[in-house]
């Protein structure tokens, strides 16, 4: 007798033998016990899952000489005869070779003559998404209606191709791809029937490459056989389907536990001198890691006790993080295979870049501050002893040493508390003996400051809203503007306020030649103490960025010809994106007054309201009224009541 496959031989004969399509089952039993049997059945799903299959056990059940019932006999003539395809009232059309409106029309003139034979006529179509659309026109009628002795099965793999009319007449059932657990649970009661010897790791290799796709498992099964002169070895399985095997792929990870390069590399040279596909093992290892995470985060979706026992050490090794970045690292890196010199390369690099980022989690805090990208090593935060125990503020002021103006956007920052250490240099004489001396020629571009190593270096390349932490008060003040009027002593800050220490680098020259020392003057009127900001930022002219940081500051107090402004804390930003901020506002604010205008910015809580809130609200006062005076309005009130329309407030623009 000649040798029958696989897939023929063990073709499930009853709804009782039927693997992983549990739903339709339950759906078709229940209609054939009951009787309630419709006239038009649809089935879809992908190749191999049992379309065919359910169609010829339907037709059984409607055609057994022991009556319509689920379980047919597989025993009488008729039985017999739809299992060997002779039986002359089950007709099986291939929809992909008679797809045309004469081959339809030859089909639905034989529906109305009586069955020969059983008990009913069934046409199954399969592949019907590949009729024309004359064809789908010519059946609609009797599909809709049939004659009581006929019952329609179509069967498609791709339903969104079947027009909807012949959807609305049909009971569809979607059919699922296979587990892998049903298919390796079906090819071993298989080959223990058939007394094949086998590996289980050979039969998850097989269902794996099979897709969820019962037929293509059993075609595998048999080239497996074939393969391994009647046995299916699990390495066989592993050369015939050019699959990377499991052991590469926990070698992989064993050595990411161990922190061990060379077993890394050694990984990467094995499957080399196989080669094997290194974009299937990106694939396999990224399938690999997701069954990890799984373990790890959901254990109950691990079905299989053996896997779940063999997943257990990597749950324990790596942590939650770490998967998630293995994971997105192997997909990349699959990604990026095309672009690397060769695969080898390729697939070593990401196995490199698995190794080399890791997140990070610091003893002394617990935690860390994710760089950018998503990729890369954590940085983790400052310790205690690189930030302050307190708030301490800081200023950006004018120094009473000599030094040259500074550039455009160039912050100085120091405690309040002591100063920062100078190199050797004169110490400037105090303000009072300054005051008549005659303004010093331009310096030399300064030399930075070192500072101490127990204090964090807040010098004058790195703005203070960098570095130091969110909660610390800081307040930034712009640089005052050159004068070619003579220099005027300052005047003597608040006894509350100590002035705060200069920080800015002096040049460091002998003092025989150090420029005469110059004090910052501030001529001028004392500025009102009763300024109105939100009128006042509004007239000097601003835009942009520099406008934003007007508005969203509140006046704190007026000190002679300097004015403290606060900024609020959400708004820091408007520091960082815009250094040069505090000197545009100045200049703006020495033009409106004609004379020098010194400006003080600190970071903190607003205690009154900013202009930028008061525009705020105005606006939202604004768009109220508006959208009252609309709801009003009698011609609108008409419209709503005639139409039943609705007014979106969200379009209403006051005028």
């Amino acid at each position: 007798m000649a040798y029958q496959v696989l897939a023929r031989k063990w073709r499930p004969r009853s709804f009782e033998t039927l693997v992983g399509q549990e739903h339709v089952v339950r759906a078709l039993t229940h209609a054939l016990s009951t009787g309630r049997l419709h006239h038009a059945y649809l089935f879809t799903g992908t190749r191999g899952v049992g379309k065919t299959t359910i169609s010829r056990i339907l037709a059984k059940a409607l055609n057994c000489e022991t009556g319509v019932t689920p379980t047919p006999c597989n025993q009488c003539a008729a039985c017999t005869a739809i299992d060997a395809d002779r039986f002359p009232d089950y007709v099986e059309m291939d929809a992909a070779s008679n797809r045309g409106v004469d081959d339809m029309a030859a089909l639905l003139d034989q529906a109305v003559y009586a069955p020969v034979q059983g008990r009913y006529k069934v046409y199954m179509i399969d592949e019907v998404h590949m009729l024309t659309g004359h064809a789908f026109n010519a059946m609609l009628k009797t599909l809709e209606e049939p004659p009581e002795h006929v019952k329609f099965i179509i069967a498609t793999t791709d339903p969104q191709k079947i027009p909807v009319t012949v959807l609305s007449r049909c009971l569809q059932f979607n059919l699922k791809q296979m587990p892998p657990g049903h298919i390796v649970g079906h090819l071993t009661r298989l080959l223990e029937a058939e007394a094949v010897p086998f590996e289980p790791g050979a039969l998850r290799h097989i269902a794996k490459a099979a897709s969820g796709s019962m037929r293509d498992s059993l075609s595998l099964l048999d080239q497996a056989i074939a393969h391994g002169a009647g046995k299916v070895e699990e390495q066989a399985v592993q050369d015939m389907l050019g699959t990377v095997g499991d052991d590469h792929l926990y070698a992989v990870l064993d050595a990411l536990r161990a922190n061990d390069v060379q077993a890394l590399m050694g990984a990467v040279d094995a499957m080399e001198a196989r080669s094997l596909s290194f974009e299937s093992a990106l694939q396999a290892l990224a399938s690999l890691l997701h069954r990890v995470a799984l373990a790890q985060l959901a254990p109950a979706a691990i079905a299989d006790e053996f896997e779940a026992a063999r997943l257990a050490p990597y749950v324990e090794a790596f942590d939650a993080e770490f998967l998630q970045l293995a994971y997105q690292i192997a997909i990349h890196g699959r990604d990026e295979l095309p672009l690397a010199p060769d695969e080898a390369t390729g697939f070593s690099m990401t196995l490199l870049r698995l190794f080399a980022f890791r997140p990070t989690q610091p003893a002394a805090l617990g935690g860390v501050l994710a760089g950018g990208g998503g990729e890369g090593q954590a940085r983790p935060l400052p310790t205690a002893a690189a930030v302050p125990a307190t708030p301490r503020p800081v200023a950006l002021a004018t120094s009473a040493a000599p030094r040259p103006a500074p550039a455009a956007g160039s912050v100085n920052v120091a405690p309040v508390e002591k100063p920062m250490p100078r190199p050797e240099a004169p110490r400037p004489a105090p303000p009072e003996t300054r005051a008549s001396e005659p303004a010093p020629v331009l310096a030399p571009p300064p030399v930075p400051v070192p500072a101490k190593a127990s204090e964090p270096d807040y010098g004058s390349s790195v703005p203070p809203w960098e570095d130091l932490p969110p909660e610390a008060h800081e307040s930034v003040e712009a640089p005052a503007p050159a004068l070619a009027a003579a220099p005027v002593a300052p005047e003597a800050p608040p006894p509350a306020a100590p002035e705060p220490v200069a920080t800015a680098p002096v040049v460091a020259e002998p003092a025989a030649e150090a420029p005469a020392p110059q004090a910052v003057p501030d001529s001028g009127e004392p500025l009102p103490a009763d300024i109105d900001w939100h009128a006042l930022q509004e007239q000097i002219g601003l835009g942009g960025f520099n406008l934003q940081l007007a508005q969203h500051s509140e006046l704190v107090r007026v000190e002679g010809r300097l004015l403290k402004l606060r900024l609020a804390n959400d708004q820091r930003h408007l520091l960082q994106i815009n250094r040069s901020g505090p000197e545009k506002l100045q200049e703006a604010l020495s033009a409106h007054f004609g004379a020098p205008v010194r400006v003080a910015i600190e970071v903190g809580e607003i205690a009154t309201v900013t202009p930028a809130q008061r525009n705020q609200a105005e606006k939202t006062e604004r768009h109220a009224a508006a959208v009252v005076a609309l709801e009003q309005d009698p011609f609108v009130r008409e419209l709503i009541s005639r139409f039943d329309a609705t007014l979106e407030v969200a379009s209403v623009k006051p005028l």
